[in-house]
């Protein structure tokens, strides 16, 4: 597989509890008996023996990751219950309306982290999603559309998968929904009232009963002093928040032992991830907007129903986006969002994970044409240095002496901080950075001169460079092979034939005007005293090059020959002011 490590991850020896953890990985609680017999079991001891809010470092397989937990407020070693396997659950959209590039850029995110674990560290990811189709919002946007809201719901939830396609975003193992997952929740709520953790009122609602579990509530910051979600009077505490709750007239609901009524918001995600992985999690990840109070009361409701200190081992969240210049997050209430497709009308799915990929994952970024322009420029720069090496390594590219034992330097150099940089807390910038570094040093190799004839090539270096760099790009999820304007070339494909051919007849004219002179055989064209018939050959050589530019082709004059490329937006409308290129104007 691409991109392993030189050095051998550290193999921790499990002990007989990270052996029982993995049985219960390995259970699933998919069905109603199996939850409830779950929830007795469980009832009378605690999985991890720990009281309070203290983490406790799991035991298993030590990945050689670091990563920073939620839980914690510091990186910590990334420790697994069972071997080269991630149990990793995420909140998922809420589907009423349009996706938008909020939502994409934590979703991309943690896709680009997921890729990371499976394909550098050779972790199995087994991911799971749920989909809330069933909410005040969408309940509201179906009286809005006098349709009911599972036509809603089916509509955007479709709408959201294509959407995470489209930037090329891995699905998960398994999409859970929410409507067909209401009997688990029943059950599960019905555990954890017997444990002595909620408690039913006879309007039909049933809440959660946060004194219940004494000082373990607070583990992530806004749980001190929080207010409450709004409720009734007949609340025991005003942090108490709903498991369940009563149907209105008009609403969808659903048959339960305390009348007819809907899942509350907190008690879906705890119940679909226990169906899934039972009553130990990995890893569990959301925006950072949902650690207070969706993923609070997740750990509350999850160690409630399965007696255990410590549900989830790590919780990862990602940072807000933000349009520069605004402290607000981008959110469909503040109405300061762009949608995933309008976003894709301006920039393709690369150019967004570059975009992502330049600020570490957890931390907040801001959204402007400025920031996008850096993301085009820096994919730009890799692509045209792969284009150039290519052509070098064909013989197209005519080039001084290369350091061939310095490049290989640099690339060995370029693979270890690569990995020491994704190894720590998924350091994607100064991942970037190393590649772009290794960029850098092959370009400065790469110097163009007219005639190279006897001079030794080192063609091998180059190809090793190109190759590791797909792999890098291909580790992120960016594929320079088929972006945008590739996907268009291969729709028609003589095209890329037909700038073949314009080249070279472009290039025969340029040397046909270059070989023939009235004056002395040294000097420039200028100087050299060109022939006025042969000087607009030159010229109409030059205007056709510039003249192709916005229209995606880049041709490159590099001594007597000449390269081109299709490019992917990052020089078009622009004029082309190549230091290597050899004009008469």
């Amino acid at each position: 597989m691409l991109l392993h490590t030189q050095r051998g991850l550290t193999m921790w020896r499990r002990t007989v509890r990270s052996v029982l953890w993995e049985a219960k990985v390995l259970r699933g609680l998919f069905s109603t008996a199996q939850l409830a017999n779950s929830a007795q079991v469980t009832s009378a001891r605690s999985c991890c023996g720990v009281s309070g809010k203290k983490w406790v470092r799991p035991s298993g397989f030590d990945t050689g990751v670091k990563t920073y937990n939620s839980l914690t407020k510091q990186k910590e070693p990334l420790i697994l219950a069972r071997e080269g396997v991630a149990t990793w659950y995420s909140c998922g959209p809420t589907v009423y309306d349009h996706a938008h590039l909020g939502h994409a850029c934590s979703y991309v995110r943690f896709d680009i982290l997921q890729r990371i674990l499976s394909r550098l560290f050779g972790i199995t990811v087994i991911h799971a999603m749920v989909i809330t189709d069933i909410d005040d919002k969408i309940i509201k946007r179906g009286w809005e559309e006098n349709v009911s809201p599972t036509v809603i719901a089916r509509m955007y939830e479709d709408e959201f998968k294509k959407d995470m396609l489209s930037l090329k975003v891995l699905p998960p193992a398994v999409y859970l929904r929410v409507t067909e997952n209401v009997h688990h929740i029943v059950e599960f709520i019905k555990g954890i009232i017997g444990n002595g953790h909620a408690y039913a009122t006879k309007e039909g609602d049933v809440y959660f009963d946060i004194q219940s579990i004494g000082d373990r509530y607070g583990r992530f910051a806004g749980a001190v002093d929080a207010q409450g979600e709004p409720g009734t009077s007949i609340k025991r505490d005003p942090r108490d928040f709903a498991l369940w709750k009563q149907s209105k007239p008009q609403e969808p609901y659903w048959e339960s032992p305390w009348g007819r009524g809907r899942p509350g918001w907190h008690i879906e995600c705890s119940t679909i991830a226990s169906c899934m992985f039972g009553s130990q999690l990995d890893i569990h990840s959301g925006g950072i907007d949902l650690a207070f109070p969706h993923h609070e009361n997740e750990i509350a409701q999850s160690e409630a129903y399965h007696q255990c200190g410590q549900w989830a081992h790590y919780f990862l969240h990602s940072g807000h986006l933000h349009l520069k210049g605004s402290a607000e997050k981008m959110s469909k209430s503040l109405k300061n969002y762009i949608t995933i497709k309008d976003f894709l009308q301006s920039y393709s799915a690369n150019e967004f994970r570059m975009f992502c990929l330049l600020t570490k994952y957890r931390s907040a970024i801001d959204y402007s044409d400025s920031s996008m322009s850096e993301a085009r420029t820096s994919l730009g720069t890799i692509s045209t240095f792969i284009h150039d090496a290519e052509a070098y390594m064909k013989g197209q590219l005519q080039c001084s002496p290369v350091q061939e034992a310095f490049l290989w330097e640099r690339l060995a150099e370029a693979k270890s901080s690569v990995v020491k940089a994704l190894a720590d807390d998924f350091d994607t910038p100064r991942a970037v950075n190393a590649a772009m570094n290794l960029v850098y040093h092959g370009n400065r190799q790469l110097q163009p001169v007219s005639t190279s004839d006897g001079v030794a090539r080192s063609p091998a270096v180059f190809g090793a460079i190109v190759s590791y760099l797909r792999d890098v790009l291909d580790l992120f999820g960016i594929d320079l092979l088929h972006s945008k304007q590739a996907e268009a070339v291969s729709s028609c494909g003589s095209l890329q034939g037909v700038v073949e051919q314009l080249t070279h007849f472009r290039s025969e004219v340029r040397a046909f005007a270059l070989g023939h002179l009235d004056g002395p055989s040294t000097g420039s064209p200028k100087k050299r005293g060109l022939d006025p018939q042969r000087t607009r050959l030159l010229k109409a050589c030059d205007t056709l090059r510039n003249d192709l530019v916005p229209l995606g082709v880049l041709i490159k004059d590099r001594g007597a020959t000449s390269t081109w490329e299709i490019t992917e937006g990052k020089q078009r409308g622009q004029r082309v002011h190549d230091k290597d290129q050899e004009t008469s104007s």
